[in-house]
């Protein structure tokens, strides 16, 4: 068990420094002035997002984290039978990465102020991402068609469950992406699409992170690390 709260305590170190680069801790609201007496209430609303976001985060990573427990002590059990991991993991995950920079691109285009890369660049990240999900959905259907249905064995609801519950927050940063598009397309200049995608930016990179850690505990190399650990204080 100590082995699995380190696991926790690295995981947590690195999502807590990448929180810091991203600036959701601060508190911007604090380094807000009025004009003549009058609050700046565009300025007041965006710190509130920026907040909500990050509780966002914090929940969402709250959850991906009590999965990883559990799987931790779910597989110690004899009737644990890792599957095997679908080959198009890795073609999800370059479009997941390749989702993520397209979002990163559009925020320096918006710094920029030019509204066709800005608006190239979300419909980039949101293709790359509706092929990140079609790819889950691939992989699901080869591991159902070898046998590896939901109910076979606790690895395979694992599988399921934790590739699932995080198409869902994908899907869900979609739609925060569409909305963005939206605001693009609109009427108005690039500053009425700027928090919009900085917040999808960040939280498109939090899920990638969140993926990343998935991943290496399907593909095992989180299991590695715990032995490599447990050899380490032997």
């Amino acid at each position: 068990m100590s082995i699995v709260v380190m696991f926790f305590a690295i995981l947590a170190g690195l999502a807590g420094w990448w929180l810091a680069r991203q600036r959701l801790t601060a508190k911007p609201w604090l380094e807000q002035g009025v004009i003549e007496g009058v609050p700046d209430f565009q300025a007041s609303r965006d710190p509130a997002k920026r907040v909500g976001l990050g509780f966002l985060l914090a929940v969402v990573g709250s959850l991906f984290a009590l999965l990883t427990g559990a799987y931790f002590m779910r597989r110690e059990l004899g009737d644990w039978q890792p599957l095997p991991v679908p080959p198009i993991l890795w073609f999800n995950t370059a479009m997941l990465v390749a989702s993520s920079l397209a979002l990163e691109w559009t925020q320096r285009a918006v710094h920029r102020g030019s509204m066709p890369q800005v608006r190239g660049g979300l419909a980039a990240a949101g293709l790359f991402a509706v092929t990140f999900l079609a790819g889950q959905v691939l992989a699901w259907g080869e591991l159902s068609s070898a046998g590896y249905i939901v109910a076979g064995n606790p690895a395979n609801s694992f599988f399921y469950l934790v590739t699932g519950l995080h198409g869902l927050h994908i899907l869900g940063g979609l739609v925060a992406v569409g909305w963005a598009g939206r605001k693009a397309w609109g009427r108005g200049g690039v500053d009425s699409v700027r928090l919009n995608v900085e917040l999808c930016a960040t939280y498109w990179l939090f899920m990638l992170f969140v993926w990343m850690v998935l991943l290496s505990l399907l593909a095992g190399w989180a299991s590695d690390f715990v032995a490599f650990c447990q050899q380490l204080l032997s």
